[in-house]
């Protein structure tokens, strides 16, 4: 089968595509044929050894799936042959993988493969950060950086969904517009001066009782000063290159709290809440209240390309490479 090889860590560029062995799961294990796979930030930088994980060369990148189940473990009950799912792996940029089989589930019959390839971990990490880490209440002001992005257009469509007022920043006229079409009642274009101050006058002076960042650096210094009494700025990613440090006096005046979200670990530390947040979402989908936004699709050879549409900062919604 082809898949994607990463022999040594840099740039998009180095990645080959190989001829190797179809994977053979183990007793909890399904495997998948791969239909299509998601792009995400994370894997620009695991390629080129700056994530937190760092696998042994050489690997295939990719940790998230659609496609057919092919073939099931011993042990792996409730799933079988044939079966429609999403999957969260390791090695997605290939013609098949294998995924344990807490990590698959079904999708709806409306869904598509491009759709579940690039669903779990946007409106994962969306979910669980506001509802779960930000406690996201009906009649807040929720702002969300990177709102075009694919993390951050689900942050602002289930951020409406959940009955919060919603802030959009993005730096593009047509990315605001993208924002727009998926619920956010005000836009900031983020370059057109300090957006803090903005989003003070959009709130009467108060500002944002929840901050949606995955950008970090000098947007998160400005959204300590843009945050209401009691409000929670949430820590998702540094797309901005700059870890921020925070003063600690403001945090303490403004009774506010910062709170981090790494996705990726609840799979490690709790499954069961990742799980059971993944179905309410595709329970959402199944009622048509998540539109699920793929702005593009790439061949398996162009990944290269595709992820080089990330890091120079192309990208809205989700993007999926399809083998």
């Amino acid at each position: 089968m082809k898949a994607v090889l990463c022999q040594e860590l840099g740039p998009p560029e180095k990645l080959i595509i190989a001829d190797v062995p179809p994977p053979v799961p183990e007793a909890n294990e399904v495997s998948i044929r791969v239909h299509a796979c998601g792009l995400n930030f994370a894997d620009t930088l695991i390629i080129a050894g700056k994530y937190q994980e760092r696998p042994e060369l050489p690997f295939t990148p990719g940790s998230e799936v659609g496609g057919e189940v092919l073939a099931v473990g011993t042990e792996v009950d409730g799933l079988r042959p044939g079966d429609r799912v999403m999957a969260r792996c390791s090695g997605g940029f290939a013609e098949q993988t294998v995924a344990e089989a807490d990590k698959v589930l079904k999708i709806p019959p409306t869904m598509s493969y491009e759709e579940a390839a690039g669903f779990a971990v946007a409106y994962g990490t969306a979910h669980i950060g506001l509802e779960r880490r930000a406690n996201l209440q009906p009649g807040e002001v929720l702002l969300v950086h990177g709102a075009s992005g694919g993390v951050g257009l689900a942050a602002v469509e289930l951020g409406k969904l959940m009955g919060a007022t919603v802030i959009a920043t993005a730096g593009t006229p047509e990315k605001l517009a993208l924002a727009k079409r998926y619920g956010a009642d005000q836009l900031i274009n983020y370059t057109e001066g300090e957006f803090r101050q903005q989003v003070k006058a959009l709130t009467g002076g108060r500002g944002a009782d929840v901050i949606f960042d995955p950008v970090g650096g000098d947007v998160f210094d400005q959204s300590l000063r843009c945050i209401n009494w009691e409000g929670r700025l949430l820590v998702v990613g540094f797309a901005g290159g700059r870890i921020p440090k925070a003063p600690a006096n403001l945090v303490l005046v403004k009774n506010i709290s910062i709170v981090g979200l790494f996705w990726g670990n609840y799979g490690l530390f709790d499954p069961a809440t990742m799980r059971q947040s993944l179905q309410k979402l595709l329970d959402w989908y199944a009622q048509d209240k998540l539109k699920p936004y793929i702005s593009k699709t790439y061949p398996l050879t162009q990944v290269a390309q595709a992820l080089n549409a990330f890091n120079s900062r192309q990208v809205t919604g989700k993007v999926v490479l399809i083998p």
